[in-house]
């Protein structure tokens, strides 16, 4: 358990967890998936590939994946270009941590 957080551990830590485990399952997952929307596939291979597709983790799926700021974790405003979230961004820029960010000034 982590010492700070009384449910247990960091939701960082859960994400990287959640990110391995859908990279690991998503070749497997989209095999399975190709099964299920193919045409020519059997209704006997169909209902295997459903029941394999349905016992594996929840987390192997990527949409559970959230995208987080990589300096503390926040899970909203987030900006794929930077890896930052929105405040992250405009205090980093501010001090002229991020190369060719330049901040509007009036």
């Amino acid at each position: 358990m982590c010492p700070g957080r009384p449910g247990g551990r960091p939701p960082v830590a859960e994400q990287c967890d959640r990110a391995e485990r859908a990279a690991r399952y998503a070749a497997r997952r989209a095999e399975l998936k190709e099964i299920l929307r193919s045409p020519d596939s059997g209704e006997a291979d169909r209902s295997a590939a459903l029941r394999e597709l349905r016992r594996q983790p929840r987390d192997a799926s990527a949409t559970r994946v959230r995208n987080r700021d990589s300096v503390d974790g926040r899970p909203r405003g987030h900006l794929r270009k930077f890896g930052l979230s929105r405040v992250r961004l405009r205090e980093q820029a501010h001090a002229g941590f991020l190369p060719g960010v330049t901040t509007s000034s009036w």
